[in-house]
C-alpha cells in the first residue's frame, strides 16, 4: 500500500492554486453535484451541521453527488462530539466507578473517537484552517468547471 499524503482533489488544487497541468489527472471522474441532498437518515444534530457545512462545501465547488455519505460522517461524527463533550462538562473527566474508584469518563473516550473521526473527514473536504488559508473562492454566476477551465487557460488536451 502506498505511503504518505493523499493527492488532493483537483478542484481543491485548483482553489488553492497549486495545480500543474503535469500532475493532472485527465480521465479523473467528474461526479455531478447537482441535486445534491441531505440525507434522511442522519439524526438531528447531524442535520444542523450538514445544513451548515454543506452550503459552504457546494458554494466552493467541494461537494457532489458521491460525498454525501462522506459528508454525512462527519456530521455524525460532530453531532457525537458534541453530545459527549455535553456530558463531560457535567460529569468532569473523572467520575467514580461503581466500586467508588475514580476512572476516566467513558464520554471523554467518546469525544476523543468523534474528533479522530471528524479530524479525518475534514482533511477530506479541505476544512482545516491550513487549507483555508490556501483557497481563494470565487463565486461566479454561472459555474464552469473548473477542471475545464484550468485546462483552456492552460492550452491542455
Amino acid at each position: 500500500m502506498a505511503q504518505g499524503r493523499k493527492p488532493l482533489p483537483t478542484n481543491l488544487k485548483l482553489l488553492k492554486g497549486t495545480a500543474q497541468p503535469c500532475r493532472m489527472n485527465k480521465n479523473e471522474p467528474k461526479p455531478k453535484s447537482d441535486k445534491v441532498k441531505m440525507p434522511t437518515f442522519l439524526s438531528p444534530a447531524a442535520k444542523k451541521c450538514w445544513r451548515r457545512v454543506s452550503k459552504t462545501l457546494s458554494e466552493a465547488g467541494l461537494l457532489t453527488n458521491l460525498d454525501v455519505d462522506a459528508l454525512a460522517t462527519y456530521c455524525e461524527a460532530f453531532a457525537r462530539w458534541v453530545d459527549a463533550n455535553e456530558k463531560v462538562e457535567k460529569m468532569g473527566g473523572v467520575i467514580k466507578s461503581p466500586n467508588g474508584y475514580p476512572i476516566i469518563n467513558p464520554y471523554l473516550s467518546i469525544s476523543n473517537k468523534a474528533q479522530e473521526q471528524m479530524k479525518t473527514m475534514i482533511t477530506e473536504f479541505g476544512m482545516t484552517p491550513s487549507s483555508r488559508t490556501k483557497i481563494d473562492v470565487k463565486v461566479e454566476e454561472e459555474i464552469e468547471d473548473p477542471v475545464e477551465a484550468y485546462r483552456k487557460r492552460k492550452n491542455t488536451p
